[in-house]
């Protein structure tokens, strides 16, 4: 295909600011389904403004802070463990926002910012590795965030809780993905936070699978794409998708 047509595939009328954006530095820095559809899932459920200062966590390559930090005009510590900050930070100047995102080399359990210093907290595509811990949140994660200010977060989930075992053409990578209902529970437990949002992400087995047709229409794909892809489809959306969360702590 051409990078026309290439282009016309990435883009999607429910997301049209991640269509600004060039397919190829987006498959080259990827880590997963598509981080700038994520991320601006996540932004139409999260009220974000210029000058907040916003923690990206687990923010890969930080194609999702430089995304934040052009549309929204926010400053974005662009926080990963896996990627070094010395090569996000070359992304972020390519990018042009070095003024406004800012690489941070950190471990999502010992987070080196002061209580209450960030306007919002999110995390795309990252949350499940560190935040299923029933103490994650109140113990790492919600001192940071000023009160009245919201946490959002878009991750890999399930429509349903998966069967065990799992079914044959599932790889056991898949016990991983909780469901929608377990993350609603999750984080409703929490006194010092009001869940506002907790939902199956619209089309969000779509969307993934989409996201591989796209790579594969670029002649991008890896072993690991294609054998996710045929998990995908053998899956039918039945257990894959996506969990759009949203919390506000509380004003005291």
């Amino acid at each position: 295909m051409t990078k026309d047509q290439i282009r016309e595939m990435f883009r999607l009328d429910r997301y049209p600011l991640s269509a600004k954006y060039d397919p190829d530095w987006v498959i080259d820095n990827e880590m997963g389904p598509n981080v700038l559809w994520v991320t601006e899932a996540m932004c139409q459920a999260i009220e974000l403004r210029p000058g907040m200062r916003v923690l990206d966590l687990g923010c890969g390559k930080a194609l999702s802070s430089i995304f934040l930090a052009k549309e929204f005009g926010v400053q974005v510590w662009a926080t990963d463990l896996w990627i070094s900050p010395t090569e996000n930070l070359q992304r972020i100047r390519e990018a042009g926002v070095e003024d406004q995102v800012f690489p941070i080399h950190a471990e999502a359990h010992s987070l080196p910012f002061a209580d209450e210093f960030f306007d919002a907290i999110v995390s795309m595509d990252a949350y499940h590795f560190f935040g299923t811990d029933i103490h994650y949140l109140e113990t790492y994660m919600l001192k940071l965030l000023k009160r009245g200010r919201q946490i959002g977060i878009v991750t890999p989930a399930s429509p349903n809780q998966l069967p065990v075992p799992l079914p044959d053409y599932l790889g056991e990578w898949a016990y991983f993905m909780n469901s929608v209902e377990w993350w609603r529970h999750h984080w409703d437990r929490f006194p010092e936070l009001e869940l506002e949002l907790a939902e199956e992400l619209p089309q969000g087995w779509e969307l993934w699978v989409h996201w591989h047709e796209c790579v594969k229409a670029a002649n991008r794909l890896k072993e690991r794409h294609l054998s996710e892809l045929r998990e995908l489809q053998a899956d039918g959306g039945r257990h894959f998708g996506f969990v759009r969360m949203v919390g506000r702590r509380r004003e005291q």
